[in-house]
């Protein structure tokens, strides 16, 4: 269905839609359990704008799941740090709290600057290393299992663990910098 839609064909978009639509909910509401107090932006809101996003692209090659989800994780990575930027510019200062990402996928974001200065880390290792971010990026914001990151990126299951491991480590030292 995903190929299908991808080459224009609305009735797969109909019947793939409830499908696809329930697992992103799932693993934003898993992802957004732990959102900070007063978080603004709820799971559904989080899954409706990435969906109607994900639907104006339009024409896109879906080589199979593990993709559409490696590419819904961006998706919502962007929409939560284009709205942590938007909050952040209304109201700058303060220390940097810290993040942990070996809770992941269950990862919080503790607020919006924390959020800004990880999306902000994440683009400097991928001028780096851009394998490295993308494992961040599908096993933090997307919920990923390394088993899913590994068929997303055509990668053995152990690579995407030393990449995980080596860019938590240079992400932390970063974020800890930046503080």
């Amino acid at each position: 269905m995903l190929r299908a839609w991808g080459n224009g064909d609305l009735d797969a978009l109909a019947r793939l839609t409830p499908l696809v639509y329930r697992e992103l909910h799932r693993r934003a509401a898993s992802y957004m359990r732990n959102e900070r107090k007063g978080a603004t932006l709820q799971a559904s809101a989080l899954v409706n704008e990435a969906w109607l996003r994900l639907v104006e692209v339009g024409n896109v090659d879906w080589q199979d799941r593990v993709h559409f989800f490696a590419v819904s994780a961006q998706m919502m990575r962007r929409i939560l740090v284009d709205g942590a930027r938007l909050r952040r510019s209304a109201k700058r200062g303060g220390p940097l709290p810290p993040v942990n990402l070996d809770d992941a996928p269950q990862a919080a974001i503790a607020d919006d600057h924390t959020l800004v200065a990880l999306d902000d880390a994440l683009k400097t290792l991928a001028e780096m290393d851009s394998r490295k971010a993308q494992v961040v990026e599908m096993r933090y914001f997307g919920g990923l299992s390394v088993e899913e990151t590994a068929a997303a990126l055509k990668i053995s299951p152990q690579s995407v663990m030393r990449d995980w491991k080596t860019a938590r480590a240079w992400l932390m030292r970063e974020l800890t910098r930046e503080r």
